[in-house]
């Protein structure tokens, strides 16, 4: 429970911020195929998420950085919430987030794009708008 706390009271600086509705389509959850691109990997890292019943305009954005194997270095850290509160509701939204992350990892990263990413800070949106079909 203690990374649920963590993402939603740590709050720092945004990197940068990449709109991933976009990129739900573009992958299976769990595919291997290798990542090359910046939108593969998001899109890599979104394709599992399935947000709960209910949460529609929650929003979360996490600052995270990868290995060059596509493993997560550290805990990832809220840098945005919106309509993010302390109810059930808003820990089911959060524990969807971390599961899909846990799900998603290690991203199949090629040999250059582990190389061009590894340590960077990246950051990822999650906005519940409930009408996505896995």
């Amino acid at each position: 429970m203690s990374i649920i706390r963590t993402l939603l009271l740590a709050s720092i600086s945004l990197v940068f911020v990449v709109p991933v509705a976009a990129f739900a389509e573009d992958r299976r959850c769990n595919d291997r195929k290798p990542v090359n691109s910046i939108n593969e990997m998001f899109s890599a890292l979104y394709a599992c998420w399935q947000p709960p019943k209910g949460t529609a305009g929650m929003s979360i954005t996490l600052r995270f950085s990868l290995r060059r194997d596509g493993t997560l270095i550290g805990k990832p850290r809220t840098t945005f919430t919106e309509k993010i509160n302390n109810d059930e509701l808003s820990k089911a939204f959060v524990v969807s987030i971390l599961e899909a992350l846990n799900k998603s990892l290690p991203v199949p990263f090629t040999e250059s794009m582990g190389g061009a990413v590894a340590g960077r800070p990246m950051t990822l949106r999650f906005i519940s708008q409930e009408i996505r079909d896995l």
